[in-house]
C-alpha cells in the first residue's frame, strides 16, 4: 500500500482520516500545519502521496502544493477542503487544482469517497509517468 503524508490542522479530522487510511493498509505520517508538513516531506523520497488541507493557519495548502511540486512533481497530491464562511470548498479545491493538486475532495467525505480520490490521485501520477 501507499506511504502517505497527511497535513491538516483539524486534529479530529486528521485522526479520522488516519484511521480510514490505516484500515486500508496505508502507512501514514501526519502533521498539523503546512510548515511541519514540508519539513516531514523533506525531499519526498519517503512518500507515495500527500493529502493536504487547503485552509490552515500559517502556510496554507495551496502554497504547500506549490512547494511539493517544486521538490517532487511526480508525487501526487490530494487536496481536501471544507471551505470557510466566505470561501466555498469548490473555490479552494479549484485553487488547489491550479496549484498542481492531482485530485480534490470536499469535506466532509466518506471512506469510500476518500478511497476513490486516493486512487484517482495515484492513477493521475501513474499516467503522468507512463511513456508516450
Amino acid at each position: 500500500m501507499a506511504r502517505i503524508l497527511l497535513i491538516d490542522d483539524d486534529e479530529l479530522l486528521r485522526d479520522t482520516v488516519l484511521q480510514m487510511l490505516e484500515l486500508d493498509g496505508h502507512q501514514v505520517s501526519e502533521t498539523a500545519d503546512g510548515e511541519a508538513g514540508l519539513r516531514r516531506f523533506g525531499d519526498g523520497r519517503g512518500f507515495d502521496l500527500v493529502i493536504t488541507d487547503i485552509l490552515m493557519p500559517g502556510l496554507d495548502g495551496t502554497r504547500v502544493i506549490v512547494e511539493l511540486r517544486r521538490r517532487r512533481p511526480e508525487v501526487p497530491v490530494l487536496a481536501i477542503s471544507g471551505g470557510r464562511r466566505v470561501l466555498s470548498p469548490e473555490f479552494n479545491l479549484h485553487s488547489a487544482s491550479l496549484a498542481g493538486a492531482s485530485a480534490q475532495l470536499g469535506k466532509p467525505f466518506t471512506r469510500a469517497a476518500l478511497q476513490a480520490a486516493l486512487q484517482a490521485a495515484l492513477r493521475t501520477a501513474a499516467d503522468a509517468e507512463a511513456p508516450r
